[in-house]
């Protein structure tokens, strides 16, 4: 069997909206946790463990400079995904057109 375990943590770390939210924060710019904690009203610990999960699906990169932690979106992000999708559509679309050739060809005459 295929193993997609980069789509668990993908669509896992993407199913939570505050985590959408810091990612669509770093695609402004990078930020400090303490930052991105403040954008979302949450504790230290709270971000962390978002920002944790979002590190784990190899979204963001955290790099510690002096006594703070900055983050950043990851390089490559979502390039398995969208293949992985793009793989999925094609296979859809290849479905569809023999459907179609197949109703094409057992379509009675008027």
């Amino acid at each position: 069997m295929v193993q997609y375990d980069f789509l668990d943590a993908s669509f896992g770390a993407l199913a939570d909206p505050t985590r959408r939210g810091i990612l669509e924060q770093l695609g402004r710019g990078p930020a400090s946790v303490s930052e991105l904690a403040e954008r979302f009203e949450m504790t230290l610990t709270g971000i962390k463990k978002h920002i944790g999960l979002l590190e784990d699906a190899g979204m963001v990169v955290t790099e510690k400079r002096g006594r703070v932690r900055y983050c950043r979106i990851g390089e490559h992000v979502f390039d398995r995904e969208v293949a992985w999708m793009q793989g999925y559509r094609q296979m859809l679309e290849a479905r569809m057109d023999r459907l179609g050739e197949f109703l094409e060809r057992t379509e009675p005459e008027r």
